[in-house]
């Protein structure tokens, strides 16, 4: 698998990143530690992971498998923000939280050290301030070793870089942003953020939770009970509820990919992943495989890049019109 570098850092990591959500949950922790093997034994180095994902199970399960790795051959980032108890500080990017997190998080991963902390979420209750200060003393006191963001808007993300910089604070050297064929809002403003500061992206929800996969039709009436298409939508469009993507675009992204799929011999998640791997700015997807046939399907989207044909018709019929200022400033730019 191809490495690459994460952003403007001299850290390399695989052109995948394994992430672990389901485990504890979907995936029991044989079925965990198998991929995380085959993962590795293709070639993959980079795991993400979170305190919240299954109430830190997630985080327990991938220490249990990294006693028995060579850790310097490993990138682990992990994420914290959301509630890990009840208390009135058990959540947020604020400094005591922060503070108890990375502790939690160092304990149940078996490590002396995270190789990328990412705050989970903005925070809006907590001084960008504070937050930017208790990370940087992270990486100063060897707790981490560089720095994330995931959820951020992109004035958010702009002003946590210009405060790092005017203070000589450790800066963000990646965004976790959702970003896939059918989720492109990410390139109106978040992207050029990056690509003009150097932070990496490493996208999550790569296939929107298996629209991308090739699993849902435009002749079904429904989606299958029980999938994660089969579920109410809130007011971001998460969980990836049919009444949000069965539309006409959807499905004629769908069909672009199943029949790029055919003429290339890969599955329509392989063309999928491949076409965000090779986007501007973007360093690896996440990919958030359940079981054993996910990830060696998701894998083999590293063998080879799609033709230039094939990547700019999926660019094209994945296309989202422009919401102002987006639009207009668009049609003005000059070059």
């Amino acid at each position: 698998m191809e490495n690459r570098y994460l952003g403007r850092t001299g850290l390399k990591v695989s052109a995948l990143c394994l992430g672990t959500m389901s485990f504890g949950g979907a995936t029991d922790e044989e079925t965990a530690h198998r991929m995380l093997d085959r993962f590795v034994e293709a070639g993959g180095t980079f795991i993400d992971t979170a305190d919240v994902y299954s109430a830190g199970v997630s985080e327990e399960i991938l220490g249990r498998w990294l006693e028995r790795q060579s850790r310097d051959d490993l990138v682990i980032a992990t994420k914290a923000y959301g509630d890990m108890g009840t208390g009135p500080n058990d959540g947020g990017a604020g400094r005591k939280h922060l503070l108890s997190a990375v502790e939690a998080s160092l304990r149940r991963l078996r490590t002396d050290y995270i190789d990328l902390y990412q705050v989970h979420v903005f925070d809006d209750a907590t001084p960008i301030e504070e937050t930017l200060a208790t990370l940087d003393g992270l990486v100063r006191a060897g707790k981490v070793r560089f720095l994330g963001a995931s959820n951020y808007a992109g004035w958010q993300l702009q002003k946590s870089i210009d405060l790092a910089r005017a203070r000589d604070w450790e800066p963000f050297a990646c965004l976790q942003p959702l970003y896939n064929l059918l989720d492109r809002e990410t390139e109106w403003d978040l992207v050029p953020v990056c690509r003009g500061e150097g932070v990496g992206i490493i996208p999550w929800s790569p296939l929107r939770g298996g629209w991308l996969s090739g699993r849902y039709r435009k002749d079904m009436a429904a989606p299958p009970e029980g999938s994660r298409a089969d579920k109410a939508p809130d007011a971001g469009g998460w969980p990836e509820a049919w009444g949000v993507y069965a539309n006409d675009r959807t499905w004629s992204v769908v069909d672009a990919l199943l029949e790029i799929a055919e003429k290339t011999g890969r599955s329509p998640a392989q063309v999928a992943l491949r076409w965000l791997m090779d986007r501007p700015g973007v360093t690896a997807p996440i990919i958030g495989a359940r079981t054993m046939a996910h990830l060696e399907d998701n894998l083999g989207a590293a063998e080879a890049p799609l033709d230039s044909e094939h990547t700019e018709r999926l660019t094209a019929v994945s296309e989202l019109p422009r919401p102002y200022p987006f639009g207009l400033l668009e049609r003005f730019k000059r070059r």
